[in-house]
């Protein structure tokens, strides 16, 4: 596993001979790696020729800065679950990435609006840009996204479809501990009481009869409801615990 923390560094090899004529799958990821994350590099593995991991803490999608600056950066033991799976490794410098200094930028003027996005303004333009950027760096037959950020998997693929570009946007399954909780890199801020707690946020978005019942329920049992709405046969959640937000989806 060759990790490249120059874009130059990596484009040479991308373009060299262990690249030709290979299918490759790509899993973009901000790092703080974790079951969910390994899950997405199996599914590469078995589909690709070459698998690519990208960890980049992505500035221009965090409307709040003390959310960024809070972020987990944990690249040692990022690069030793993903060992095994993954043949390179891209850990670009903001700079490389940004180099107009994010003056160009993609926008969806909808479904990036709603939900997460009424909440966190600009969020989805940042995360749609980088992603672009980073299918243009890698280049890859199919890249892999977690269900868990369901509204971003229908944004990404989208733009996708939007753009023509040439690749296949993979959804996988979302990763959940035995509790019920989705797999987060932001469920390690929380306190082990909190922890425990949080295992009620998908089990009332389940078994709740409406998204206005699940709501009710979460605000009773001590979350902060940003929103629950049910769309295409998903009851979809972001709720706020300890200081700490956590989102998920589960199908009708």
């Amino acid at each position: 596993m060759r990790v490249h923390h120059q874009l130059p560094e990596w484009q040479a090899v991308r373009a060299g001979a262990a690249y030709a004529g290979k299918s490759v799958g790509f899993v973009p990821t901000m790092g703080a790696l974790h079951a969910g994350h390994r899950a997405l590099l199996a599914r590469a593995r078995a589909d690709s020729d070459r698998v690519v991991l990208s960890i980049f803490v992505n500035p221009t999608q965090f409307n709040d800065p003390a959310d960024l600056e809070k972020y987990p950066r944990t690249l040692e033991a990022d690069l030793r679950l993903a060992e095994g799976l993954v043949d390179d490794v891209i850990v670009p410098p903001a700079a490389a990435l940004y180099p107009d200094s994010y003056a160009y930028r993609v926008t969806e003027d909808k479904f990036s609006r709603e939900l997460e996005g009424a909440h966190r303004p600009g969020h989805f333009d940042g995360v749609l840009t980088v992603v672009l950027k980073l299918l243009n760096v890698v280049r890859p037959r199919r890249a892999y996204f977690g269900e868990k950020d369901w509204q971003q998997l229908q944004l990404v693929d989208g733009m996708v479809r939007a753009l023509l570009l040439p690749v296949e946007i993979v959804p996988c399954p979302t990763e959940r501990d035995p509790d019920g909780l989705a797999l987060s890199s932001r469920n390690r801020r929380l306190s082990p009481r909190a922890r425990a707690h949080a295992a009620q946020f998908p089990a009332i978005l389940r078994s709740a009869r409406s998204a206005a019942d699940s709501s009710a329920a979460l605000e009773a049992a001590g979350f902060g409801v940003d929103y629950v709405a049910d769309r295409d046969g998903r009851r979809l959640g972001a709720v706020r615990l300890e200081n700490v937000r956590l989102i998920d989806n589960v199908p009708l």
